[in-house]
């Protein structure tokens, strides 16, 4: 757990919300990430950190290399703010930020696009007005398709060796791009918790079937053209996908911070770097005490999951019947009945980056030092 009672004595004197990260934590988190990643270079999801200090942080430290950003515009912003090597982890179809990408060659030369259809590759010949040319990577699809169902996520067309190379040979074949890689992951494996021994048995399946793929794809896209990036892997997956010899890189980005999702994994388990303070306000109850603000609820499946969960004072936990609230989030237990207005409850994220949309400032504690980081909103930045 989070050391809760330093980071209120610490942050004592300011009006919540407010969220804080520790870096010593992060540090730590870091440094576990390199260790199981087992010395293949780690690119940090920029969408999972969303401050530009913590992703320096990162890129300083020995074992990371480059970002895999989630927009175009970031990219962009991000490679003229000294990024040297961006990967951009979806499609993009963002006009004015694909005209500005071909008519500044320098900055191309930092960003690989990626795509996994003709479509794609088209779009972009149709809306870049310069010449600089175009970086592109393949997303294939690394899911797994077992008894009839779709394990993993939605992403891309692209799943055979033969599919693949012919988009390979598309790109290829046009002066306008240059084929730098491939793209797998595999969110079966890296998004799922160890919950039970149905999920562990898919895990295994689902490692065993994209080796022996994803090792037939890079064969055959090595026939058209040399591959900087192999890249694979989540946090959730590092020591599985780096240990397949054709990897390049894994990306990690979660894992800095530690957030709830990552609480029930076999091999691994992340320190609780950041979380967030919210206030009593109401004490509509006995065993209920309602706090100011806090709904901040993660991307995917609207289920309990992806709600925050109380941290500090621990026994606290959410209604079923409201959850987290915009404004107010009513928190019930034992403990309840001993908060009076004005105390404050650590909350803990679900997910990691999507947070900071939420706070202009990170209050970044290390040791018994505190000092601001300034997100991507307060920056002024929001890439969707």
């Amino acid at each position: 757990m989070g050391d809760f009672d330093r980071y209120a004595r610490l942050t004592a004197r300011l009006d919540a919300p407010y969220a804080v990260i520790d870096l010593a934590a992060f540090r730590r988190n870091a440094d576990d990430l390199v260790r199981r990643s087992a010395s293949t270079p780690i690119r940090i999801a920029s969408k999972s950190v969303r401050c530009r200090p913590l992703i320096a942080a990162a890129l300083d430290r020995p074992g990371f290399r480059g970002v895999m950003s989630y927009a175009l515009p970031e990219a962009l912003w991000l490679a003229r703010n000294g990024v040297d090597d961006i990967l951009l982890g979806y499609p993009t179809t963002h006009r004015t930020a694909i005209r500005e990408l071909s008519e500044d060659p320098e900055t191309a030369s930092r960003i690989t696009l990626m795509i996994d259809s003709p479509e794609h590759l088209g779009f972009l010949r149709a809306t870049a007005t310069g010449t600089a040319r175009i970086q592109v990577c393949l997303d294939v699809d690394a899911s797994l398709r077992i008894f009839g169902q779709h394990l993993g996520v939605r992403r891309s067309p692209l799943r055979t060796p033969s599919e693949v190379a012919t988009l390979a040979r598309t790109v290829a074949a046009d002066d306008r791009f240059e084929l730098t890689g491939v793209m797998f992951y595999e969110a079966q494996i890296a998004g799922l918790p160890d919950t039970s021994p149905a999920v562990r048995w898919v895990k295994r399946r689902s490692a065993a079937e994209l080796a022996d793929r994803r090792g037939a794809v890079v064969d055959a896209v090595k026939q058209v053209a040399p591959l900087r990036i192999v890249n694979s892997g989540g946090t959730g997956s590092l020591e599985i996908s780096s240990a397949d010899p054709v990897v390049t890189e894994v990306t990690a980005g979660s894992g800095l911070y530690g957030p709830t999702l990552f609480d029930k994994y076999d091999v691994f388990q992340p320190e609780h770097a950041m979380a967030y303070a919210l206030d009593v306000v109401r004490r509509p109850a006995p065993r209920i005490a309602t706090l100011f603000g806090g709904g901040y609820v993660a991307s995917g499946p609207a289920k309990k999951s992806r709600l925050p969960s109380p941290a500090r004072p621990e026994g606290l936990k959410l209604l079923g019947t409201e959850g987290a609230g915009e404004v107010q989030t009513p928190v019930q237990g034992a403990e309840a009945d001993r908060l009076r207005i004005g105390d404050r409850v650590w909350m803990r994220y679900a997910k990691a980056g999507e947070m900071l949309e939420r706070f202009d400032v990170l209050h970044a504690i290390d040791g018994e030092d505190v000092r601001e980081l300034t997100t991507y909103r307060g920056e002024g930045k929001n890439f969707g």
